[in-house]
């Protein structure tokens, strides 16, 4: 219990309700959706779909209007755990490394941890793999889920669950639950701060029968603003799975409801970008990748019964940015030091007190265009305008009636993406930290494959490399070694009959290399896909076995690692999944 560290408060609601006094410091629990679209709820009108247990926060708590994300996964989670726009954060992207948000960043569980709260993180990181960039790393005590961009397969994949390799447990989604739920159970008796960053209805469209089967063949009424542009079968699995992100999100209230902790329990609700493909978005322009309001306009609802009107909206301009300093004003905690922040808190909004706010601009960049969303506008990165209360789908380019205004949203807008741009300059040459932990994973998407060898899938996040046919391909990984010591070598691979008896070796810059011999077969197959609903998928998963490499001397410093074989015994040489050192 850490009543000592927190004044006690005495928290007034917005409507004439008694005053309610609390000792302990409100819980918070945050729900982070990925690739759903604002549309994609039947509280936005989309009568496609069922959500009532999402919609029910909007009912019991607030609804922010127009709340603005990324275009992306990576860069909006930055965005929440930093409170700063993503390029300052080292993150540029969501792949090979881009995804990753700089070690010197103060993230939001560093704070609430910091401030005696239980943290803890269940499904989707994005954010780094390798220490000092684990979740583990950044002020969550337990983590379980994938540090990756996407994952594979939704059904029992192998997971990480506080850095140790372990198998999931059912549907991916619900799995995540159950941990976050255990979660709050364990910790009921403290402040806690649980993040539940979902991975649906990201692909693979993989959904289970029960939730599948309301969706399969209907023929839905609404569709997007192009209908000729929409894969119904792509629409109706992530319908689907966005209505089991409802039912797990029913689940999560009716444990906090058990508890009795709903009442001092700040939920929050949003998603990381549009939706991953043309469906019902209320007419918006853009989806997943345009920074138009389709790629950027979230769903976002708080509920904090004990503080937050039931019902209540909020019109104001906000963004993930602000979410950091908001959450942190609520459970009074301070900023401790960390860097300047690009939010604000949108308390004082929540509580029906305007008259202080600043109009704004916010500000979405794609490599190097920038779109600016203002209370009223939003310029697009042709520096059109747009008048988004009279025109939320963009269709009416009013930059001629407003001359000056545009030209001053230009001049954001290049001042913008020229700082932008010098962060993600700063942060492109950046390798992959071994050594600042006791074991490091250097996963296949990481690495880069020399001479025949190729990546299992285009998108490189759940990639693994195939394809060795000859003794000179390689495959190599760019290393800051964090402390120079001995590092137990292991490499996971397949190994077809007929190519065992191969020695691959792994060594750094020349120096003296370790290596190991495959005497096991180990060829399984990859995994079925029964629950896949649409037809194309470039998902490729399988299971991989571990052979040790004995011990390799690393220097601190910068250095290539490079894994290659001195031979092949048959047509190939192993698939490989990742490099692990573990430091002695």
């Amino acid at each position: 219990m850490i009543k000592a560290s927190f004044p006690i408060l005495c928290l007034l609601t917005v409507c004439a309700a008694p005053a309610i006094l609390f000792a302990e410091p409100p819980n918070v629990v945050v729900i982070l959706t990925d690739d759903q679209g604002w549309g994609d709820l039947s509280v936005h009108g989309n009568t496609n779909i069922a959500t009532p247990h999402i919609d029910s926060l909007a009912r019991d708590g607030a609804t922010v209007d127009h709340f603005y994300v990324c275009q992306v996964c990576a860069p909006t989670r930055a965005e929440f755990l930093t409170g700063r726009y993503y390029p300052r954060t080292g993150v540029s992207g969501v792949s090979r490394g881009e995804g990753r948000m700089n070690a010197d960043e103060t993230t939001i569980a560093d704070l609430f941890k910091a401030a005696g709260y239980a943290t803890g993180a269940f499904g989707k990181w994005h954010n780094g793999t390798q220490p000092p960039l684990h979740p583990n790393n950044r002020g969550f005590d337990e983590f379980y889920g994938f540090t990756s961009g996407h994952w594979g397969h939704y059904f029992s994949p192998p997971l990480d669950h506080n850095g140790e390799r372990v198998r999931g447990e059912g549907y991916v989604i619900d799995d995540f639950t159950n941990h976050a739920i255990d979660f709050i159970e364990a910790k009921k008796a403290q402040p806690f701060f649980c993040y539940i960053p979902f991975n649906t209805p990201h692909s693979p469209m993989m959904i289970s029968d029960e939730f599948y089967a309301k969706f399969e063949g209907q023929d839905l009424g609404m569709h997007h603003r192009d209908p000729e542009r929409e894969d119904i079968m792509m629409t109706r699995a992530a319908l689907a799975m966005c209505e089991n992100i409802d039912w797990n999100v029913g689940r999560i209230l009716e444990k906090l409801d058990q508890l009795e902790l709903a009442e001092n329990t700040i939920v929050i609700y949003f998603s990381d970008n549009g939706p991953n493909s043309y469906r019902w978005n209320g007419g918006l322009k853009g989806r997943k990748g345009a920074i138009d309001e389709g790629g950027l306009r979230s769903p976002f609802f708080i509920r904090w019964p004990a503080r937050i009107a039931a019902g209540s909206r909020v019109s104001q301009v906000l963004g993930a940015i602000d979410l950091l300093p908001t959450l942190t004003e609520f459970a009074e905690i301070g900023q401790r030091g960390g860097k300047p922040l690009d939010g604000v808190s949108f308390g004082s909004l929540l509580f029906g007190d305007d008259k202080d706010w600043k109009p704004r601009s916010l500000f979405a960049v794609k490599n190097n265009q920038v779109s600016v969303r203002t209370q009223r506008f939003r310029l697009d990165s042709a520096g059109h305008l747009f008048d988004i209360t009279a025109d939320a789908g963009q269709y009416h380019d009013v930059a001629g009636e407003h001359p000056e205004l545009t030209a001053k949203l230009k001049r954001q807008a290049q001042q913008h993406a020229q700082e932008m741009q010098s962060h993600f300059q700063a942060n492109a040459d950046r390798p992959f930290t071994v050594g600042y932990g006791p074991s490091t994973s250097l996963m296949a998407r990481d690495g880069v494959p020399h001479g025949g060898i190729e990546r299992s899938s285009t998108a490189p996040n759940n990639s693994f490399f195939v394809n060795w046919k000859n003794v000179d391909d390689s495959i190599t990984w760019d290393i800051d070694v964090g402390q120079t010591g001995e590092y137990e070598a292991v490499v996971y691979y397949t190994c077809a009959a007929g190519d065992e008896g191969v020695t691959v070796q792994l060594g750094v810059d020349g120096a003296d290399a370790t290596q190991g011999i495959v005497t096991e077969v180990f060829d399984p197959p990859l995994y079925e896909k029964p629950k896949e609903r649409v037809t194309k998928s470039h998902y490729f998963v399988k299971d991989f076995n571990p052979l040790a490499l004995g011990t390799l001397r690393l220097k601190k410093g910068r250095g290539t690692l490079r894994l290659g074989a001195s031979d092949i015994v048959g047509q190939e040489v192993i698939d490989v999944h990742s490099v692990v050192l573990n430091l002695r």
